[in-house]
Order: C-alpha cells, then structure tokens, then sequence
C-alpha cells in the first residue's frame, strides 16, 4: 500500500484556509466559515484533528461557494447530464473508464455530436482496458465528427506512449461542462444504469449479476470546486496523451453557487502517496459518533482494517454495506474474507439485496462525506487514477444518512454467528481470493 508516515496523520497547528471564487480568503474568514459549520455539527474531531492533515496532502484547496446536488442511480445522474450537455457553449470534457456502444452509449454519443455542431470543443478520454469491448468503430464516428478523443493507456502498447503500464489504469467517471459543471462518482456510460435501484430490468450487467439494475451514487457541482476539477482533467490528459487536450475558454471567472465547502481528491496511479487513502485514514482516526460507508470493493489492507477496528474500539458506530453479489466474483470473495476479523471487532456489515452495489461512498460523524470512483480497495489506492470528492457540510452530511439508512432498509444484516455457518465452499473461496488481492 502506499506509505502512510506517521507525520501525516499526526495533529496540525496551522490554521485552514479556504478558497472562495475570488480567490484565497483570510485565516479569520476561513475560521469563521468552519466555526459556523462547527456549530450546526455533531461532536466530531473532524475540524480539530483531521482537517488540517487532508489539507497538507490533497493537493488541493477546501473550496467555499458551491452547490452539490446527490444523485442517486443512473437515470437521475444521466438526465442530469444530457440537460448540461445541451447548454454546453464552449467545452465539454469526458473522462470516463467504461464507454459501451448501447443505448446509453448511443445516446451520449449524439448529444457530444450535437455539442461539437454547437461550436464546443469537446474532448473525451477513455480507458482501454475498461472500454475494451466497446468496437473502435464507435470512436472513430466521435473523432470523424470533429470530437477529440483519446485512449488512455492502450492496452495494444504498439500504441502506447513511453511509460506504457498495463496495469495502470483511469479509473474516474468525470464529465465537465463549460468549466462551470462537473459530474463525478461511480457512474460510467453503460446501458446497466438504465434503471435506477427502485425498479427491476434486464440488463447486460454480467451473469454473476442475475441481469440486475446497478445501484450507485454521483455528484452534480457547480462553483468554484469545478476549476480543481478541470485542472485534474488537463493533467490526466496530459499524463496519457503527452500533451495538453485542446481548450476553449476551460477556466470561466466562477461565481459561488451555493453554500458546500468542497475539496477534490485526486489519486494517481503512478504517486506513491495516495490523498484518497491516507484522508481516508485520517478521516476515520477522527471519527467520534459514526463511519457509514456504502462500498462496491471492499477489499481493506492492514492500515484501513486496524482503523475501522480501533474506530469500533473507541465507542464509534462503523457500520459498512456491501454487495450481496457481484460482477467479479475475486474481489468479491477476498472482500468476505475479512467478515470474520470486522464483525468480531464490533463493525457492522450489512448486504445489499436485489440491485448489484456499485456506489463508492462514505459518511462520517454526519459532518464529512466523499463520493466518488475509489473503491476501498488495493487497486483502487495503488494502480488506479481515481477522483473523489469531499463535501465538508452537516446539511448535505444528512442527505448522505438518508440515503445511507434507505440502503440499510434494501440490506440484510450479517451476524457474526450466522457467518461462522457459511459453507465451506465459500471459505474456500475467499481463502483463494484472499491470495489475489493486491492485484484484484
């Protein structure tokens, strides 16, 4: 896993600073505004021990200003999407790792068509590995139409670029329009999000998956959180392509939409320390009341495995829902292989039934949550490009409960006894799995 120095998560004296759309704002005004939301929160130590250690390792300002609106499920994030890609002006960027040719597909495809005719420069990037099975015909018409497109890390290294890394892949599900909207989280362009987690269909989703629809969660931002993300765009970009994407007015003067604070998270692949994963950490050392984490992948190394289990220690509820089946069947199972040693710490795990989990997300003492495309996984944090989000907000904070606590009413609760009970080939399973899972 990458290196966690035990300087990281120690205490910080040096004050927070907030960014606003005209720029820095003071120590006094960044204090006033957390001092203001400290108030309105829970008992945490999410302001005292943790902020100021995410803010020397992410990277990237803790944004005031902006309006974050959760979206739950694929035709809620997609109308969403398909409406902003309408007005789109100047640019749209798309960056995303699955790009299937159906009916989503399809229907992405005419709206960046129709964008490009508009006079915006849009630009897509794909992952090679996780759009393999999408025909290379379905990209030629995107660039024959004028669209710039890219292959991130070709798995054909004939095609690569130099530092060609099968292994290395982009992870992310972003999609920026105008440089004044931004989607994030764990929705890709795919015909299995056609119906959302509250009714039944058929989908392409996989056999393990029973044709279910997918459950997951994305991000809407407007403000001034959206320049961070386009800047993490360019240089994705840049990393693969070797050099910058065309652009078109990227960085409009941004004005505040709203009242979230906001701070993006970038991991890449090819850094040695994660931002993603050692905030995580942080965040759950300071946890006081609760850990919620709704998680596709779950597959803890030792340093988040003895986090959640001292979290559980101090009095703090950790209660995590994962898939009650799956996709892919190794991570799965080397997820379960850890059951045992949560539920006797006290942790709580619950299994989502009927719609095939696929949402990447975390609440903590209701005050700090994360959306986004990291699973919690040694994939996620050591060979992917991922994007999170962070929304420092007990407003929005509650918004993530609700929809934490409905999944918990869709789950079913694992007992420790009842999993001592599992078949045998089960634990066979998960011992074989278990062996895979830093590659997983």
């Amino acid at each position: 896993m990458p290196p966690i120095e035990r300087e990281m998560l120690a205490s910080r004296n040096e004050p927070v600073k907030l960014d606003g759309a005209r720029g820095t704002l003071t120590a006094a005004q960044s204090k006033a505004i957390l001092d203001n939301m400290k108030a309105r929160s829970p008992e945490t130590a999410i302001f005292d021990r943790h902020l100021a250690v995410e803010e020397a390792i992410a990277g990237s300002p803790l944004s005031v200003g902006n309006k974050v609106t959760l979206l739950q499920d694929g035709p809620a994030t997609y109308r969403a999407m398909f409406e902003q890609i309408a007005k789109a002006r100047d640019s749209v960027h798309l960056e995303m790792y699955i790009v299937e040719d159906d009916e989503i597909g399809e229907k992405f495809a005419e709206a960046l068509l129709a964008a490009k005719k508009r006079g915006a420069q849009v630009n897509l990037m794909y992952d090679s590995v996780g759009s393999i099975n999408t025909p290379p015909e379905f990209f030629k018409r995107l660039a024959d139409g004028g669209i710039e497109v890219h292959e991130f890390n070709p798995v054909n290294p004939m095609k690569a670029k130099k530092g060609w890394e099968l292994n290395e892949r982009n992870h992310r599900k972003l999609l920026i329009v105008d440089g004044k909207v931004a989607f994030l989280g764990g929705i890709n362009i795919s015909g299995v999000y056609s119906a959302g987690s509250a009714t039944l269909r058929r989908s392409n989703s996989g056999p393990q998956s029973n044709g279910r629809s997918w459950r997951d969660t994305q991000l809407q931002i407007e403000g001034p959180a959206v320049t961070e993300l386009q800047k993490t765009f360019v240089e994705a970009w840049m990393k693969s392509a070797k050099e910058p994407p065309p652009l078109k007015n990227a960085y409009p003067q941004l004005k505040p939409e709203g009242k979230e604070v906001v701070r993006t998270l970038a991991g890449w692949g090819d850094h040695e320390v994660n931002p993603i994963y050692v905030t995580l950490i942080s965040a759950v050392k300071s946890a006081d009341k609760s850990v919620h984490i709704t998680m596709a992948y779950f597959v803890p190394d030792p340093v988040l495995l003895a986090a959640l289990k001292e979290a559980t220690a101090r009095g703090v509820d950790v209660t995590i829902i994962l898939p009650s089946f799956t996709d892919f069947w190794a991570v799965f199972h080397a997820g379960r292989s850890h059951y045992t040693d949560l539920l006797e710490a006290g942790v709580k795990i619950y299994e989502r039934r009927e719609r095939l989990l696929h949402s990447k997300t975390a609440v903590i003492d209701g005050v700090w949550s994360t959306v986004g495309s990291a699973n919690f996984d040694w994939r996620s944090f050591t060979h992917n490009h991922e994007l999170n989000a962070v929304v420092l907000s007990p407003e929005f904070g509650a918004q993530m409960e609700a929809m934490f606590q409905k999944d918990i009413t869709n789950s079913d609760l694992i007992t420790l006894e009842d999993w001592k009970r599992r078949p045998f080939e089960n634990r066979m399973r998960e011992a074989a799995a278990r062996i895979w899972e830093y590659w997983l």
